[in-house]
């Protein structure tokens, strides 16, 4: 494997949680103007394993993320595709990609916490099941945003010369699948995907998992301890071990976390996913930008 030609991308992952609009708002501003990419955001009807935190909607938040910025793309990791039937929800990407001037992407997966789908009642359903209606999802969210009429016969879904405007702004929404799975994941990175984001836990058989990509490009989720200094380091690191575990922990000074970025530059990624364990405070960010996405090759 080789470092890609492309320029690094860097996406800010900010889970709309236990923070409030005004923050959130303050956060995604700094990263903006900073150089981050993308902005990234969760997809659940309560916090994984925080229940009684407070928490905004997937689609309300990244709309206010679109009228708060100007450059940066906005997109989800990832929106459950149990959530939501595909004619809502094509319905609801496109009319995010005409508010933010086709600046959304749409991150998707058929995952989830099993938890969460049976305490809402949505249906805790098996992995090869929720696979296959996601495949439906987005046959059918494609075949909607064409715009033409479209008739679907399939074991999920129906429809029956259903049709939808506008078409989207720049003629095709980005889609970004997370996951390793060899049987029911890759198939649908193969299949639909223009990015594929590789968990860690798939970082190690990305060898044999690229060629079951298709042409989609890598992204990787790293989640960040940026320390400002040699001395608060190990307090940095320490708070970071705390919040994520070994969960795709780069923690360090900013040498550190760009050698680890670079290292999985090497391996073919374009794009990283980052989630900080200070909450993404605006002078993290600035150092991020500062002294890290100048050192990724």
């Amino acid at each position: 494997m080789s470092i890609p030609s492309n320029p690094p991308q860097f996406s800010l992952f900010m889970p709309q949680m236990r923070m409030d609009m005004s923050t959130i708002e303050q956060r995604v501003k700094a990263a903006e103007a900073c150089g981050f990419h993308k902005i990234d955001l969760m997809d659940h009807l309560n916090p994984p394993l925080l229940p009684a935190s407070p928490m905004y909607d997937a689609f309300v938040t990244a709309a206010a993320v679109a009228a708060w910025t100007e450059r940066v793309r906005i997109g989800h990791m990832v929106l459950c595709g149990q959530f939501r039937h595909p004619a809502v929800l094509a319905k609801m990407i496109v009319s995010l990609d005409h508010f933010s001037g086709g600046r959304f992407d749409l991150g998707i997966g058929w995952g989830s916490v099993p938890d969460e789908l049976g305490r809402f009642g949505i249906g805790d359903e098996p992995p090869a099941v929720r696979a296959a209606r996601l495949r439906e999802t987005l046959e059918v969210v494609q075949a909607l945003l064409t715009g033409e009429p479209m008739d679907y016969q399939g074991r999920f879904f129906r429809l029956d010369n259903a049709q939808q405007q506008p078409t989207p702004v720049n003629g095709h929404i980005p889609i970004l699948i997370g996951g390793a799975g060899r049987k029911l994941t890759m198939p649908l990175v193969r299949d639909f995907a223009d990015w594929w984001n590789c968990p860690v836990y798939g970082v190690a058989e990305l060898k044999e998992l690229l060629p079951l990509s298709g042409n989609a490009r890598l992204s990787v989720q790293r989640a960040i301890g940026l320390a400002p200094s040699s001395a608060a380091r190990d307090d940095v690191v320490a708070t970071a071990q705390r919040r994520f575990g070994d969960w795709a922990l780069v923690a360090g000074t900013p040498d550190e976390v760009a050698a680890a970025l670079n290292a999985d530059r090497e391996m073919g990624a374009e794009q990283f996913v980052l989630q900080f364990s200070d909450f993404a405070a605006p002078e993290t960010l600035e150092l991020f930008a500062a002294e890290v996405m100048p050192a990724v090759a």
